[in-house]
């Protein structure tokens, strides 16, 4: 996990390119407070709650209301620019946003840095032991937690 050492604005700048692009496509709008949540998820590389978002918005001056923000969040997860980190209630940006996937994401316990990792070979093998179960997947998210490298 090497995001402890480089810049976020080019993550964010590129998350607003993608988002913009993504409403585009789907002749939804990315409104001022989309891309302002959008911003603040993608400020770092560590899970942000909502409550944490609405207060970074009203320390910005914009007044609001959680379930404001949570809209905002559900358009951001259904446009694929956001993932929900199930075991935080908390979210992280999609690092690959709009292609269809299903991520696994390493939390680091010590700095709360979250990396997305979308291996296919994962997915498979989930997908394949699920059918041998008969069992029919809903939806899953695989979070690891451990140390990233610069807190071994």
């Amino acid at each position: 996990m090497t995001v402890h050492s480089h810049d976020h604005q080019l993550c964010v700048d590129e998350a607003i390119r993608s988002a913009t692009r993504l409403c585009q496509e789907r002749g939804s709008r990315l409104t001022d407070l989309r891309k302002q949540v959008l911003q603040l998820v993608w400020s770092s590389h560590k899970p942000i709650g909502a409550y944490d978002i609405l207060k970074s918005l009203q320390n910005q001056g914009r007044s609001g209301a959680p379930p404001t923000v949570y809209r905002a969040l559900d358009f951001l997860l259904e446009l694929g620019v956001v993932h929900r980190i199930s075991s935080m209630n908390a979210y992280v940006g999609c690092t690959e946003p709009g292609l269809p996937h299903i991520s696994q994401f390493f939390l680091c316990i010590a700095c709360g840095v979250a990396a997305e990792l979308n291996n296919q070979s994962v997915n498979d093998s989930i997908e394949i032991t699920a059918t041998e179960m008969g069992f029919k997947i809903q939806d899953h998210t695989i979070e690891v937690s451990g140390l990233c490298s610069a807190y071994q």
